[in-house]
């Protein structure tokens, strides 16, 4: 016994290690990291080292565990001061974007393989259920683009992708639920039973997330606990039960936990800024343990069959079913540019929530679930394929890319502010530029509201004063009161290397 956990642990290590390498090239090459995670779980799969895992039951609970993680990480990175703007236009296609989404799929899908797949069998609820596991899009592989490649988008695009991306998977998991309950039940399907509880299950999942959330913020500013590093855990811990509470209230349990990290996000709290760099590890981690998870499960050679399908499905939610719901969705905002509506559309990106949806069906027993499963696999492969790599190119293309007003992170000082706190701090490197009218702390031409706090000299650090000597290549970090008044201070000094 000790052997196996001890090889378990060592395979989990391997695998984890391959992961954060194929993490790095995606950064590096422009490739989702999604499609290279789930490339080495199915690298390590039956088809490939022989790695057989089959239960998927495990599958799904792993990916309802992660799925709920990243949700509320994403809620707690929201800034809803960037949202507030563009709330109705993300709401509208996070709900009715969803729904219309799996509708014209779903009549797309039936017709499709009708005549591809004649001999399958797919009845028209069969296909819609298809296309409901693929009606929300992965905010994860998106924006680990966009950022990567330094990416930023005008007129409020990213909030909006960010907003959608966040709190359209309740809806799409809804539909999911929904279909399969009236597959098995195979009787004549009621669909006004269907949409009133669908919509009863989103208001209570909105609900039961704004007041959990507030309440767990007056909880973590009230207690006390001798421990710091145990506030992160609480935070977790509120996760949790959000979504299980949620849960037993009959509500969408996924829409809750988005909404209650939005409100614990954006709300004081002690130890926030470890608690949410905490967050951001834990939702790596949740993404990289599903993203491996879903490789594993998947057989490539299953793929074979369903290519032609697979493509022409995949193809017609890329340039007809996604842009069509765009469209119509933001037809009511007359203000947006078809620009803005193209990127918009493009950005319909599938990632690991569909594959997540598309396992309920094979645990519940539904029929044609194992094809169900191949034809999201295969299309999510495709999604990331051609539009993940191209999400740079395209927004380049419209013109839809602006210069960042971000602010390089110190490098060579592990200290981070609050976001409460209202200034800008950076680094800046000492040359003989600067020192030319003198070589002391008070010979450099800073402006009244920009300090010079901490020195950084062959890594000793100290805390300067006006007669303090510098010398090249001395890092100092300075601190000012925002953007505009830190250009002022690079242009005193004649710094060109600004961002």
């Amino acid at each position: 016994m000790n052997l196996q956990i001890e090889f378990f642990l060592l395979g989990v290590s391997v695998l984890f290690f391959l992961s954060i390498l194929a993490g790095k090239a995606s950064s590096r090459f422009g490739v989702p990291a999604l499609l290279l995670f789930l490339g080495v779980g199915m690298l390590f799969g039956s088809d490939g080292f022989g790695i057989e895992f089959e239960n998927f039951q495990f599958a799904n609970n792993i990916g309802t565990i992660a799925l709920c993680i990243i949700l509320f990480s994403g809620g707690l990175d929201t800034n809803i001061v960037e949202v507030r703007p563009i709330i109705k236009q993300g709401v509208v296609l996070a709900t009715l974007g969803v729904f219309l989404t799996a509708l014209i799929t779903g009549v797309v899908i039936w017709l499709i393989l009708g005549v591809t797949m004649e001999s399958a069998g797919i009845g028209l609820l069969t296909a819609l259920l298809l296309a409901s596991t693929m009606a929300s899009t992965d905010s994860a592989s998106v924006f680990s683009i966009l950022r990567s490649k330094n990416l930023h988008l005008k007129n409020n695009l990213r909030p909006m992708l960010e907003l959608e991306s966040g709190s359209n998977d309740p809806m799409a998991y809804v539909l999911v639920v929904t279909f399969i309950s009236i597959i098995k039940q195979d009787l004549s399907p009621n669909y006004w039973l269907a949409g009133g509880t669908l919509l009863l299950q989103l208001c209570i999942g909105a609900l039961m997330g704004f007041i959990l959330g507030k309440l767990a913020v007056m909880i973590i500013n009230r207690i006390r606990i001798g421990n710091d590093s145990l506030y992160p855990i609480l935070l977790f811990t509120f996760c949790i039960f959000i979504f299980s509470v949620t849960y037993f209230a009959k509500g969408n349990g996924f829409l809750a936990v988005y909404i209650g990290g939005l409100v614990i996000g954006n709300s004081k709290f002690v130890h926030k800024r470890s608690s949410l760099g905490f967050f951001d590890g834990l939702a790596w981690m949740a993404q990289l343990i599903m993203f491996l998870t879903l490789g594993l499960l998947v057989n490539p050679h299953e793929l074979i069959p369903i290519i032609i399908p697979g493509l022409i499905i995949s193809f017609s939610m890329i340039f007809f079913s996604r842009p069509l719901t765009v469209f119509l969705c933001l037809l009511p905002f007359r203000k947006m540019d078809n620009k803005d509506k193209v990127y918009i559309s493009w950005v319909g990106l599938r990632g690991a929530v569909p594959i997540i949806f598309a396992i309920i069906p094979l645990v519940e027993g539904v029929p044609h679930a194992r094809l169900i499963f191949n034809i999201v696999f295969f299309c999510t492969l495709i999604s990331l394929i051609v539009q993940g790599t191209s999400l740079p190119v395209i927004a380049r293309w419209l013109n839809l890319t602006e210069k960042p007003q971000e602010i390089k992170k110190p490098q060579n000082f592990d200290v981070d502010f609050s976001n409460d706190i209202k200034s800008v701090t950076t680094e800046i490197e000492i040359t003989k530029n600067i020192l030319k009218k003198g070589n002391q702390l008070m010979n450099l031409p800073f402006p009244d509201n920009t300090l010079a706090v901490l020195v950084n000299r062959n890594n000793k650090y100290f805390v300067p004063t006006g007669v303090t000597v510098l010398l090249e290549k001395d890092k100092v970090l300075i601190i000012t009161d925002n953007h505009e008044a830190l250009m002022e201070t690079y242009k005193l000094l004649e710094i060109d290397d600004k961002i």
